[in-house]
């Protein structure tokens, strides 16, 4: 998660669509939210999908933050990079109008795993699509933040709660600060963080990502 590949943005012009052709699309200005939806209904983070598609981390979080149009190069590496078609990203997907009953069950123990050098992380609800939240239990692995390499950034905003265990929880504005079980923090997850174990054991938190 702390990789943060850099990329140039092209010059070349932006893609534009016939509004004569999209008549149940996205707006242009709906595109961003389009991306932002597509990457998290596949539990992916941005830097994650950064490595999948080729594209910077910045330049996808300026893509979903309507900052910038993506050129025709970057809508193809895209649709290669997340496993979509073109008419995914631009057509709006129907909404469920029943009045929400969604429910998704994660026994203990099943959630999808994802481990990193610094954390091993189990996805929870992935059976759902276009979640507004992501949320996964995570066990610390990391015991000096040296492992880290570099601050751990990502789009959105985040809850901590700590299951069990302690944590020393390094954020880039403030003082560290030693988190024990039951305790929690939230927190802007473009602001650099990072978790270190200094329990005897691992210790093991609940994340979840808005």
């Amino acid at each position: 998660m702390p990789d943060q590949p850099h990329f140039l943005q092209s010059e070349a012009p932006t893609l534009e669509v016939n509004r004569s052709q999209t008549e149940a699309t996205v707006e242009p200005l709906q595109l961003g939210q389009r991306v932002r939806e597509i990457r998290l209904s596949q539990n992916l983070t941005l830097e994650e999908a950064s490595k999948r598609t080729g594209l910077a981390r910045s330049t996808l979080s300026k893509i979903e933050n309507e900052q910038i149009s993506p050129t025709f190069s970057a809508v193809t590496k895209l649709v290669k990079g997340l496993g979509i078609d073109i008419p995914q990203l631009f057509t709006q997907p129907q909404r469920d109008r029943s009045g929400g009953g969604r429910r998704d069950i994660t026994r203990s123990g099943q959630g999808r795993p994802h481990p990193t050098p610094t954390y091993e992380h189990e996805l929870l609800a992935t059976t759902l699509s276009s979640k507004k939240m992501i949320p996964y239990r995570t066990v610390v692995r990391a015991r000096h933040f040296d492992e880290y390499g570099d601050w751990v950034r990502h789009d959105g905003e985040e809850f901590l709660y700590v299951l069990e265990g302690e944590v020393m929880f390094y954020t880039e504005f403030y003082e560290p600060i030693l988190l024990n079980a039951g305790d929690s923090a939230y927190y802007d997850c473009e602001m650099g963080h990072a978790l270190v174990s200094v329990s005897e054991q691992d210790a093991s938190v609940l994340w979840v990502t808005a």
